[in-house]
């Protein structure tokens, strides 16, 4: 079957290399059809659902967006329907590409829960339904793990780590797979996200004992927290699923409200590691003003919560180097990638609303509040 999505580049960022002092490279999923990552794995779905069930299919997403693209122009390329289910908080230019791309769009719900729970409902009367995963289904991350095939042969040497935003874990789950497939099992993986919206990083945090505990004993110690709505006990997997009661952020596309468990499953045992970190929403639209000024790409704030550590040398150097144990010549001689997720949750006037709220931040706080894998530090703006 061949693959609808593209090789997408890898290009040596000279400015965020000087100011890291290493060498820094950007993978460009932002450059796909649906312009997100997402159309990797998305695509392919709407492929085998079209062969496993013929050309009457009728393709159904629940999605901020982003999902919902990919599976649009998928679904209009192989002349299937598409319907689309998004929350309230979609924005209303979303709506409209969706409906250019040939998908019926029906807005339901206060967060992605509730779009996915109406999702359900109704495709119980439609016999030519099929649901496609946002996140947690192993032929989206397979889909997606082809951007570490892309990285090894772009390349040409192993990197020293890999950042990438995370939300339920569908492009994590890619580049876990990705990375056994290549034989990078020892690149660590650092996973960012906002605090109002870490439901990856919760995940990882009670399957840990708060990150205590590599290989914690199943079920783990399960914590009063009434940020939860509940803890789902996954036994296949062993892990321990907190459903988050409520999301705070303005990234709406890390907007999941419980990791898979698969893909939790997949971090935990990874030999190299995967760090989890959470951010400010005002740190990464600082780095979505820097990476526009940069490399004149404007990204969501999703995409951007990778980029963030691209731009805050202390940052990036707390999350590679927590022990400043490198010299500055070790330093150079690093390599990493991020990972420009994509996504189309952004629009010239929402970007320049930024700079009033990042005046106002610093109006309050010199310093960004960051916690990686349970150990909270403040940086410099």
């Amino acid at each position: 079957m061949e693959a609808l999505w593209l090789e997408t580049p890898l290009i040596y960022a000279t400015h965020i290399s000087d100011l890291l002092g290493c060498s820094a490279y950007l993978k460009l999923e932002n450059l796909q059809p649906s312009q997100s990552f997402k159309y990797r794995g998305i695509s392919r779905l709407v492929q085998l659902s079209k062969a496993q069930h013929g050309p009457s299919v009728h393709i159904l997403v629940a999605s901020t967006g982003n999902a919902g693209l990919a599976a649009a122009i998928a679904a209009r390329k192989l002349g299937v329907k598409c319907t689309i289910y998004l929350p309230f908080s979609t924005r209303e230019e979303t709506q409209v590409r969706l409906l250019k791309q040939g998908a019926k769009v029906l807005v339901v719900g206060q967060i992605y829960a509730d779009s996915v729970a109406a999702m359900r409902e109704e495709a119980k009367a439609d016999p030519n339904a099929v649901i496609l995963p946002s996140y947690e289904s192993p032929v989206l991350w397979e889909g997606h793990s082809s951007m570490v095939k892309e990285m090894k042969n772009q390349l040409g040497e192993k990197p020293d780590a890999i950042l990438c935003s995370v939300g339920g874990g569908g492009l994590i789950g890619g580049l876990l797979l990705g990375c056994k497939a290549v034989n990078w099992d020892d690149v660590p993986l650092i996973a960012l996200e906002t605090h109002g919206s870490n439901c990856f990083y919760q995940a990882n945090a009670v399957n840990t004992q708060g990150f205590t505990s590599k290989s914690c004993t199943f079920p783990p110690e399960i914590p009063n927290d009434q940020s939860y709505t509940k803890i789902e006990i996954n036994s296949e997997h062993s892990v321990a699923i907190p459903h988050l009661r409520t999301l705070h952020s303005r990234a709406l596309s890390l907007g999941a409200t419980y990791a898979a468990p698969e893909v939790v499953r997949m971090a935990l045992d990874h030999p190299a590691g995967v760090k989890c970190v959470c951010i400010a929403d005002e740190l990464a639209m600082r780095g979505a003003q820097l990476l526009a000024n940069d490399h004149k790409m404007l990204v969501e704030l999703a995409c951007a919560t990778t980029i963030s550590a691209a731009y805050n040398h202390e940052f990036f150097w707390r999350l590679l180097d927590p022990e400043s144990a490198l010299s500055p010549e070790e330093k150079r001689k690093k390599t990493v990638v991020f990972v420009v997720c994509g996504g189309i949750n952004i629009c010239y006037d929402e970007a320049a609303s930024y700079t009033g709220i990042l005046k106002e931040a610093a109006a309050h706080e010199d310093t960004w509040r960051i916690i990686c894998n349970g150990t909270e530090f403040h940086v410099n703006k």
